[in-house]
């Protein structure tokens, strides 16, 4: 299907393509996921540390390397874990990385989330109560560690993910890099126009990470802030982030509100908008709408079709549509682990329930 392949200028002066896979947890199915990305035609890859358990950087890395891409025509992305915030814990942790990735550097590095947890090999570390164990390292403490990777090279741009304008503007004022991008959750019924102007005139991309999100009602999860997710033909299993095609559920009782809304994708607006330009569906709308926002769009799936689907969502809304869809907005927020981390996410943002 067509593709603008339209890309993004970070403020080191390298380009991000608009359109980003993300990986998700499902060990069995990532490498050939990512495999058919590649044969789509997709050049930026995102991954993250917190799933090694899935393997995830691995598989990645073995699609790549089974691909024949040239690596400098890839941009990869991968994400600092919580446990690993210590200053002395974030290059071992990225060289981890690079080495399952099959790369001597990543494109970007983002910090997963503003909170550290307790040093050592758990993911979660929990105490005998089940509540998690946090550290105590400062957010800029590790920021500054992570600039020490970008001088190095080993990270060619080095960003965050899930921090408030207010926990931003601190970073910026204590340290020398600035972000170069942000990973956030947005999408039409989250659009936090006024947050993505805010990172915007700081220089800093903005990434969604839930670029149609499709709520699903509330299930008890192992894991603060994935969701169940469940294609045809295939049993339920778990995901960190939405993909254009799935419901998305939070366990926090305080979504509750929205376990009865429909999916985005079939958002009459989108719909409507869809159909006006051929042979698109809501999903792609939902995408072309971020995209137009001048935000990279993280969209997930295993299913090659819909792989090869949520590329096309690279195409161009007029302002007509882009109008109509601000009235979608309903800054409705699905992804807010504040309780089970221990720490206070998204204060004074849209969607945060206080």
């Amino acid at each position: 299907m067509a593709t603008q392949n339209t890309t993004f200028k970070l403020n080191t002066g390298a380009e991000i393509p608009a359109v980003g896979f993300g990986t998700w947890q499902d060990k069995d199915a990532q490498e050939d996921a990512v495999t058919e990305a590649l044969k789509a035609g997709y050049k930026h890859i995102d991954t993250a540390r917190m799933l090694i358990r899935y393997g995830t950087e691995p598989a990645c890395g073995a699609a790549i390397k089974k691909s024949g891409i040239p690596r400098s025509t890839l941009f990869i992305t991968t994400k600092l874990w919580n446990n690993a915030h210590h200053p002395s814990d974030v290059e071992p942790a990225l060289d981890a990385s690079l080495k399952d990735l099959g790369t001597d550097y990543v494109d970007l590095y983002l910090m997963h989330w503003p909170v550290a947890f307790g040093r050592g090999d758990a993911m979660i570390p929990k105490d005998d109560k089940g509540k998690t164990i946090n550290g105590d390292t400062d957010y800029v403490d590790t920021w500054k560690a992570m600039e020490k990777m970008y001088k190095k090279g080993k990270a060619k741009a080095i960003g965050i993910s899930n921090f408030s304008r207010k926990e931003t503007e601190r970073l910026i004022k204590e340290s020398e890099v600035v972000p170069a991008a942000h990973q956030i959750e947005v999408h039409p019924y989250l659009q936090q126009l006024e947050a993505c102007e805010w990172f915007r005139s700081k220089g800093i991309h903005v990434q969604q990470y839930s670029p149609s999100v499709i709520h699903f009602p509330l299930f008890p999860l192992f894991f603060p802030y994935c969701s169940l997710i469940q294609e045809e033909g295939h049993p339920p299993i778990l995901t960190s982030h939405p993909t254009t095609t799935h419901r998305f559920g939070n366990q926090n009782e305080i979504y509750s509100k929205g376990q009865n809304m429909g999916k985005l994708i079939d958002d009459p607006m989108l719909v409507a908008i869809a159909q006006k330009h051929n042979k698109k569906n809501g999903a792609q709308v939902a995408l072309a709408w971020g995209i137009a926002q001048g935000h990279s769009v993280l969209p997930k799936s295993k299913t090659p079709s819909r792989i090869r689907d949520n590329l096309a969502g690279d195409f161009k809304l007029d302002a007509g549509d882009l109008e109509k869809l601000r009235g979608v907005d309903k800054k409705m927020r699905f992804n807010d682990p504040s309780a089970n981390f221990g720490f206070e996410f998204y204060v004074g943002e849209d969607g945060k329930v206080e």
